[in-house]
């Protein structure tokens, strides 16, 4: 397998995200603001915090666009699509299609694929945008030097107010051969220009299912290793049995409840031992990618320096993103605990406003909603029917089963479920998990309504067009109105 081809797209990517061309500004004698990483939190800081006429330094080690753009939701997402293809391909019979006798996957153009969506999203992220937005833009490695200041590649950078926004990188597990063997993860598996005939997928989360599920589908043989007994702990259990079944309908070799022992490297293959309870197996794999978790990416930035704390999850902040120094704030990644893109730009909105307007917009009043995108989808927002009754919350479910809505049964996409918690005795909504084909673009619908105050009842009353599968969110907005008549 080979990594990191080069090609037009990867030089256009390469020339906005980080120009081999440049050169850092001469810093000014005092920054209204600085931000420490340019991944999503940290573009959306700096160009917010520009547009609002204060002068901002951006300092990025790496990669202007962080994970999202450059090896996380953009690239993943890609390549989810052209697997989703592929799966059809082969279903075509239940549709009235005629499958051929042979479906072949190229891989490279697959690829070639992603890395063409990444060079164009990468121009909306370019450093040469970002100057033009009025940002001084420095790459090198950045750490404190004391409160109100940070040091990049010889460079003082003084600040009135700064904000940490360097993200979160992969947590490799510690398994026994492991690092001799190789493996990839999300930062290099997007990278890859030949197939590999059997990969690990090592890791349940919402990462691990996503690619064992699309490289499953691409014609890769491949397991996925669990030390749960469900994937996805944190969803709802009829969920993530769902989705355990779907990964084992596509083919995948599920291993739950177990745990990579050992990995060996024997005749030029990959020897993977596993360990389930007493049960012992070895499995020859020609891949091995990671998927176990994130940590926050502090190393070298000399935090205790500028009297900030953190531990092996986060940054420490309080409910207005601020660390123990008031000068400086985190956003993103770094610093929360649900590692989303669409959090990240959400957070960074609440420091620029706090750390340059004196607000004081909480953390705690955001309504965050997420997804996993396999298929089905599995999407959530609010609390979860055990978080509920944990907080004295009484509770009540009203749940539309996917094949009990036209469209879905017309798209052969029945699947799944729309369950929307409220709170007993009222159309207050707590919360909802969607297990469906576009349970993604379907959850927001709930979101708007949380945020707004508007209870479930008020959905019954609002036009869907029909077919569509959000109609079952209508549907259950019924079943509640007519239980509160």
């Amino acid at each position: 397998m080979r990594l990191r081809d080069s090609d037009a797209d990867e030089r256009e990517r390469m020339h906005n995200v980080r120009p081999a061309e440049w050169r850092n500004p001469q810093p000014v004698k005092r920054y209204d603001l600085v931000v420490v990483g340019a991944g999503t939190a940290g573009l959306v800081a700096a160009g917010s915090a520009a547009a609002l006429g204060a002068k901002v330094a951006l300092v990025e080690r790496n990669l202007l666009g962080g994970t999202c753009l450059n090896i996380g939701c953009v690239p993943s997402k890609s390549i989810i699509r052209t697997s989703r293809l592929y799966a059809e391909m082969r279903d075509a019979d239940r549709y009235g299609g005629v499958i051929p006798d042979e479906i072949r996957v190229d891989f490279p153009t697959v690829m070639r694929r992603v890395r063409g969506i990444r060079a164009r999203l990468s121009r909306a992220s370019s450093a040469f945008a970002l100057v033009a937005a009025g940002v001084d833009v420095f790459f090198g490695d950045a750490h404190f030097v004391k409160a109100d200041a940070v040091m990049c590649e010889g460079a003082t950078l003084r600040f009135k107010r700064a904000i940490i926004a360097t993200g979160a990188r992969p947590d490799v597990p510690d398994i026994p051969g492991l690092n001799e063997a190789g493996f990839v993860t999300n930062e290099n598996v997007f990278d890859l220009t030949e197939k590999p005939r059997r990969l690990l997928v090592i890791g349940g989360g919402p990462l691990g299912c996503e690619m064992a599920q699309a490289f499953c589908r691409l014609g890769v043989q491949t397991t996925i290793v669990q030390d749960w007994p469900l994937f996805l702990p944190r969803e709802e259990r009829d969920a993530a049995q769902i989705l355990s079944d779907a990964l084992a309908r596509d083919g995948i070799d599920i291993r739950l409840d177990t745990t990579v022992a050992r990995v060996r490297v024997e005749g030029g293959e990959k020897l993977v031992d596993l360990v389930r309870d007493d049960y012992r197996d070895t499995i020859a794999v020609d891949a091995i990618l990671t998927g176990t978790g994130r940590v926050p990416n502090v190393n070298g930035l000399d935090l205790e320096a500028a009297g900030v704390t953190c531990d092996s999850v986060r940054v420490h902040v309080d409910d207005f993103l601020r660390t123990e120094n008031p000068r400086i704030y985190a956003a993103g990644d770094v610093c929360l605990e649900y590692k989303f893109n669409d959090t990240a730009e959400a957070t960074a909105r609440i420091v620029v406003q706090n750390a340059l307007s004196r607000g004081r917009r909480r953390l705690s009043a955001l309504t965050i909603p997420w997804c996993t995108y396999t298929d089905p989808e599995i999407a959530h927002v609010g609390l979860y029917v055990r978080q509920a009754r944990e907080r004295g919350i009484p509770v009540k479910t009203f749940t539309i089963p996917m094949h009990d809505v036209d469209r879905a049964i017309a798209d052969d996409e029945q699947v799944g479920f729309v369950k929307i918690h409220v709170k007993d005795g009222t159309d207050e909504i707590l919360g909802a998990t969607i297990v469906a084909r576009h349970a993604g673009e379907m959850i927001s619908e709930i979101t708007l309504a949380m945020v707004a105050g508007i209870g479930l009842c008020r959905l019954a009353g609002v036009i869907h067009p029909y077919p569509t599968q959000s109609d079952a969110i209508r549907q259950a907005a019924e079943a509640c109105d007519r239980t509160l008549v």
